[in-house]
């Protein structure tokens, strides 16, 4: 019964002690340049050459690797020096290995050093190490030792699985044991015809050695890795995307991700490589690509956004040459990020690269100046109507903002035919303009701003096939199949934050505060998360504090979606939440997140606190999203000496995006088929064509405040 305990206690030792080191390893990578071997790199790091090995399982063997592999290192901060043995040194001498404990032992009468080491089954070399007076002195009784306990070399053998290992020139039994991370004793064990008495080896003699049980090549599935270099504005959750794995994951690949702070471009990653799945080849497994004339690996790859390796494992028959006309696999996860119709990849064309000169876009502006209600006789007051009047302030916006764009497309060379006619906002009017000027030859029509007003230009323009952009619509309840509908309307955006939380969520708790007014935003929400609980709201319109509070877990954290268009609702719901996200009694403490599928003006209100939104990580989808600065911005103060507004902003976009696509093929309809998402100065477009209802732009923006400010979450 006593000899069981012993064993139980020393294995539990055992799993303590390796745990512990477990727990304190440290790693790193290394790329292999041309020249290296396994040997060489761990000397640089002063490590067994067999850690490498073991750190990374897809090397079968020292001489299988390649430059560019990227390798995992462990860096433990024990310096190993690989030393040549003296001759005349005793195989035990050598024996490195750390105890997992002591016991005291009493030496009796008649005891001896040699009884001693068949006792514990330790060397003499093991024994005088801890007990440093037997250096100067005689075994004498009543000494108390310390007597080391080490693994059982037996149990440690049964749970390796066995390799056979080739000497090679100049190695020793020291260095291969060494390589290997074990004993000499060990080798010995496992090489029981190895002499004793003497320490050669012969080239080309072969061994048995230990590889960690699961570890072995013919057992598992071997993970082989690709090195990927990170672009520019790619974040871990793309890359963990586009590799189906988690961010943990690649952490744990790639660990000086967190000893730099973060993702950089340029890195070099350790990436599982993507191998080709079993099963049928189809749309619903694969995406497409068709190779162009001219065109080599690199440029595809840059332009896929995929590494070499893993086009070719997806791809074999590239091992035999690139060809025109041939068909690519690419995994379906990159139909993300590429511009895909009918599961084939459309070539990614910039509009700045694909200008045709001889092309002379005509467009046509119609806007609501007003002028017919402004009076330019006195100054002041043509002033306050301007500023006063939403509608003159949206077309003045739009209008400064265009002649910007004018500017930049005549620098590169595109001369542009306008006109400009001021709508009054009065049906009336705009049927009389567009009597006395016809559509005939005209490329497209910018406006009008106003719903009431679109139908019947987009009909007018219809008879001309002459596509209509809508500056502010994101729909229309009529069925205008030549609009461009500029603005992404609230599904689209809803869609958009509600699948990131999706993506994003693992345990969080989910809450929903709406008004009676956003009750298609509750259902909505309610249909991504079934299991989201729903706020009570008081008969004054407010929330029901006592209830809610009751909701907040301590446990999760609380994601909480707030739907609303009333500036004091707000104010109040974010003020309760904000003091809501802390400690509590027990020492909890209660996290909350707010969340919006409807960013409107309530959340910009004056009663709102910023420092609120920004303590809850405020998220909300939008349209728009504000940039530091650029070429736009600085053209524009040059040209009316004050910085732009967001109708300026949205007017030079709009316009700049239209006139690109017109130099590049003088037909929209035609350039939208193969144009994929533009992006400019602080609005993106990416159209999809709705044959009963026209042009729709699907691009958005996700935003949060962070730090009191609204920064861009990047979300592919």
């Amino acid at each position: 019964m006593r000899k069981q305990f012993l064993k139980f206690f020393m294995g539990m030792m055992l799993f303590l002690f390796a745990f512990s080191a477990q727990g304190q390893e440290k790693y790193t990578t290394h790329a292999v340049k041309e020249g290296e071997t396994i040997y060489s790199i761990a000397k640089q790091y002063r490590v067994t050459p067999y850690s490498i090995l073991k750190q990374n399982p897809e090397i079968k063997d020292s001489t299988a690797i390649k430059p560019n592999t990227i390798l995992v290192i462990p860096v433990n901060g024990i310096v190993k020096i690989e030393e040549k043995p003296r001759r005349t040194e005793p195989a035990e001498t050598v024996e490195q290995i750390e105890p997992i404990g002591f016991k005291r032992h009493r030496v009796k009468k008649r005891e001896t050093l040699f009884g001693l080491t068949q006792k514990y089954e330790i060397t003499e070399e093991q024994l005088k190490r801890y007990n440093k007076e037997l250096y100067a002195q005689p075994l004498k009784k009543g000494m108390v030792l310390q007597i080391p306990k080490y693994p059982e070399l037996v149990e440690e053998e049964q749970n390796l699985d066995i390799e056979t290992y080739t000497v090679q020139p100049k190695e020793t039994r020291w260095s291969i044991a060494n390589k290997y991370g074990i004993t000499i004793d060990s080798l010995l064990a496992l090489n029981p015809k190895l002499p004793k008495n003497s320490s050669y080896l012969a080239v080309g003699q072969e061994l048995q050695l230990p590889r960690p049980k699961g570890d072995s090549l013919k057992e598992q599935q071997v993970v082989l890795f690709e090195s990927f270099t990170v672009p520019k504005a790619m974040g871990l959750f793309r890359i963990s995307q586009n590799y189906g794995i988690g961010v943990d994951s690649i952490m744990k690949l790639n660990p000086e991700i967190k000893e730099i702070g973060g993702l950089k471009e340029g890195m070099v990653l350790r990436l599982p490589k993507q191998t080709l799945k079993s099963g049928d080849v189809n749309t619903e497994n694969y995406i497409f690509y068709q190779v162009k004339p001219k065109q080599n690996i690199f440029r595809i790859t840059q332009n896929l956004k995929i590494s070499r390796d893993s086009l070719f494992a997806l791809n074999p028959e590239l091992e035999n040459g690139l060809k025109a006309g041939m068909v690519l696999k690419l995994p379906k996860v990159k139909a993300s990020e590429l511009d895909v119709k009918n599961a084939l990849v459309l070539d990614q064309i910039n509009l700045l690269d694909s200008i045709n000169v001889v092309n002379k876009p005509k467009v046509v502006f119609l806007l609501p100046f007003r002028l017919d209600r402004i009076n330019f006789n006195q100054k002041d007051k043509t002033e306050s109507q301007v500023s006063a009047r939403r509608d003159i302030r949206y077309a003045m916006g739009l209008y400064t903002g265009a002649l910007v764009a004018l500017d930049s497309i005549k620098k590169l060379g595109v001369s542009v035919d306008v006109a400009v006619h001021d709508t009054q906002l009065n049906l009336e009017s705009l049927k009389s303009t567009l009597q006395q000027h016809s559509f005939d030859g005209v490329d497209a029509v910018v406006g009008p701003v106003s719903p009431n007003l679109l139908g019947e230009v987009a009909l007018q323009a219809a008879n001309y096939d002459v596509p209509v952009i809508a500056p502010f619509a994101s729909k229309s309840q009529l069925s205008l199949k030549n609009v461009f509908f500029s603005n992404p309307d609230d599904e689209i955006l809803r869609k958009r934050v509600l699948d990131y939380v999706k993506k994003m969520r693992t345990t969080e708790s989910i809450i929903i505060i709406a008004d009676e007014k956003h009750q298609s935003a509750k259902d909505s929400i309610l249909a991504a998360f079934p299991m989201a609980r729903v706020a009570k709201m008081s008969k004054d319109g407010s929330l029901h504090l006592i209830d809610f509070q009751a909701m907040l877990s301590e446990q999760q954290e609380n994601w909480v979606f707030v739907e609303t268009d009333k500036p004091n609702l707000v104010a109040s719901i974010s003020s309760i939440l904000n003091a809501s996200n802390g400690p509590v009694e027990e020492g909890d403490e209660v996290k909350v997140r707010m969340f919006t599928t409807n960013y409107n003006t309530a959340f910009e209100g004056e009663s709102v606190s910023r420092p609120h939104l920004s303590n809850l990580k405020f998220m909300f989808p939008s349209s728009y999203r504000e940039k530091g600065s650029d070429d736009f911005l600085k053209a524009y103060k040059r040209k009316f000496g004050h910085s732009p507004d967001r109708f300026a902003v949205r007017g030079f976009d709009l316009t700049f995006d239209l006139l690109l696509k017109l130099a590049h093929k003088k037909n929209l309809f035609e350039t939208s088929r193969i144009i994929g998402k533009t992006e400019y100065s602080g609005y993106n477009f990416d159209y999809y064509y709705d044959w009963t209802a026209g042009y729709f732009n699907k691009a958005s923006y996700l935003m949060q405040y962070d730090q009191l400010r609204i920064k861009e979450i990047e979300t592919e």
